[in-house]
């Protein structure tokens, strides 16, 4: 079957305004769901992250609140330990993305500390997005579409409908006046059109090779989009 690269942050922590640091990494469940969904299909999964740091995930993910309950905290948990991938992550700056069928980015805060930024990212997602091949990307992850930048300075999302983790959610959750920007908001300066819905209800937005989720609750259904295309 294919081989699907999976972009995760090396960050453990997000540098709030004040300049301390909220504890974070990336979200358990996006990660697990889209894995088990390809790996059930057959694909291959590698990580990649920046500098080959292993990734961290955010302890918060792994927590019954915000799972719906102790039963699917501990099934995201069993889903990390399935995912051994995570303790063999290669290098961001040496991927081939002719070595791959697709690319995902899940989230956490952590992509806004370090992928936001990262000129290696910035240059995957360009060339995956020109290749025609399915770039899907949720929640917080379209943090590392700031870094896509083409020769001319323009964003390469520029003009393309994306969902990506909201204002209002990240009002809801409690950071928004804590962190230097908000993720919407930094997304419709670069010219991308961040197209949102009810607060962390399913939400996936599909352009052409571009699959985009909203939030956590996300992850499954862009998990689906993302095989639908892979065959």
């Amino acid at each position: 079957m294919s081989k699907i690269l999976f972009v995760l942050t090396g960050a453990d922590h997000l540098t709030l305004a004040d300049g301390s640091q909220h504890p974070t990494g990336f979200w358990a469940e996006e990660a697990v769901v889209p894995y088990r969904a390809l790996k059930a299909a057959g694909h291959e999964v590698v990580v990649a992250t920046p500098g080959g740091t292993l990734p961290p995930v955010d302890r918060a993910s792994l927590s019954a609140e915000v799972n719906g309950g102790q039963d699917r905290a501990d099934e995201i948990a069993r889903g990390l330990e399935e995912m051994t991938e995570l303790r063999e992550p290669v290098k961001l700056a040496e991927v081939d993305l002719d070595d791959f069928a697709a690319v995902f980015y899940p989230g956490g805060h952590g992509p806004m500390e370090d992928l936001a930024v990262n000129e290696d990212s910035g240059r995957l997602l360009v060339a995956a997005l020109d290749s025609g091949r399915p770039l899907a990307v949720v929640c917080h992850g379209p943090a590392a579409l700031l870094a896509a930048v083409r020769a001319d300075g323009a964003n390469a999302f520029a003009g393309r409908p994306v969902a990506a983790f909201t204002n209002e959610e990240e009002t809801q959750g409690g950071l928004a006046p804590r962190v230097r920007w908000l993720l919407e908001d930094r997304l419709t300066e670069a010219g991308v059109d961040v197209r949102t819905a009810a607060p962390w209800a399913p939400h996936v937005v599909v352009d052409g090779n571009l699959i985009t989720g909203q939030n956590p609750a996300s992850s499954a259904p862009v998990a689906q989009e993302l095989l639908k295309r892979l065959g």
